[in-house]
């Protein structure tokens, strides 16, 4: 199996690496427009180019991971569907071409994936089945407060967040978590109905947007969320607390601090959702490789059997359009 990634950053590096470690005969490609990139990509083993229609031309991939900045996706992907090529692409922020390259994915039956790696983490997944279970058998709703946050130069260490497109107000660091998260909020609790938001600046960086956006939900299932996202916290930080009258579950981001409060022992007790899992020491403790891992898994099911993927962008054009809501208060 031939795999192009077009994207040769942190992502599409690792992208690649697990994408190796599921299919180890899988020969990767890749598109870059960095001479830099493109050489330590051949150091990797992986053929590099500088340009979609220079790969294209030299070999016809099976499949393609769009890994670039978001800005840049719908063109690519657009290039991609047109020459009947499947495509994994990396969470989007933006709407542009949704309707365009879905319809083209239709038309040329192609399959197309888009990324929403918290749906595949086993925390957000148990969490989901306790309050299912929990409204089910009770006929309760819960509530959540939920925090996320981490300052915007330790995103990416090795390179100035100037560089990096989550300075730019289009594809911003808030407007990033927000793509991250809420996903899997309106998978667990229902759509959004009614938003309030507040916003604010706490620090000196260059950006053009709010480095701290508060703001509650009412989502469709009666859940009221409170959430905190900012570029702001010195100490990376995902705490989510869910409640209800007789379930409360606490959540620190990392698989070693998920937790089911224990009404009969008045403790927290520590729920061990994977047992092992895998880590890259260059970012915060709550990013799991796991869960990319299991996406991968999902999109080449999805190319051999068919399989219906978690997400898709009908999903997700209503997620934009609430982040559009969010971050425009």
């Amino acid at each position: 199996m031939h795999v192009l990634i077009i994207g040769l950053g942190s992502m599409g590096k690792r992208r690649a690496r697990l994408l190796r470690g599921l299919e180890p005969d899988t020969v990767l490609l890749g598109v870059d427009t960095a001479p830099e990139r493109r050489e330590q990509a051949e150091s990797l083993g992986i053929r590099a180019f500088p340009s979609l229609t220079e790969a294209l031309e030299a070999v016809m991939p099976d499949a393609a991971l769009v890994c670039t900045a978001p800005v840049t996706h719908h063109t690519i992907i657009h290039q991609l569907l047109e020459a009947g090529i499947p495509v994994f692409t990396e969470l989007n922020l933006l709407d542009t071409g949704y309707a365009e390259n879905t319809a083209l994915a239709k038309e040329k039956n192609v399959p197309l994936f888009l990324s929403s790696t918290m749906l595949y983490r086993k925390e957000t997944q148990y969490m989901k089945q306790q309050v299912l279970s929990f409204r089910e058998h009770t006929g309760k709703n819960v509530n959540y407060l939920y925090h996320i946050g981490q300052y915007l130069p330790d995103w990416h260490p090795w390179e100035t967040y100037q560089n990096f497109f989550v300075s730019d107000k289009r594809t911003g660091g808030v407007r990033e978590i927000l793509g991250i998260d809420l996903p899997w909020l309106v998978d667990l609790f229902g759509d959004a109905e009614c938003v309030h938001v507040e916003s604010s600046r706490l620090t000196d960086l260059e950006i053009a947007y709010p480095d701290t956006i508060t703001f509650i939900l009412r989502h469709s299932s009666g859940t009221i969320g409170t959430m905190v996202v900012d570029v702001t916290s010195p100490k990376a930080v995902r705490h989510f607390e869910c409640f209800g009258e007789g379930l409360h579950l606490f959540w620190e981001g990392s698989p070693k601090e998920l937790y089911h409060y224990d009404p009969e022992t008045k403790e927290n007790r520590y729920v061990d959702t994977y047992g092992v899992y895998e880590h890259d020491s260059r970012y915060s403790d709550n990013i799991v490789e796991n869960a990319y891992v299991d996406e991968l898994a999902d999109f080449l099911s999805m190319l051999r059997k068919g399989t219906t993927p978690r997400w898709s962008f009908e999903k997700d054009q209503k997620v934009i359009d609430l982040i559009g809501t969010i971050d425009t208060n």
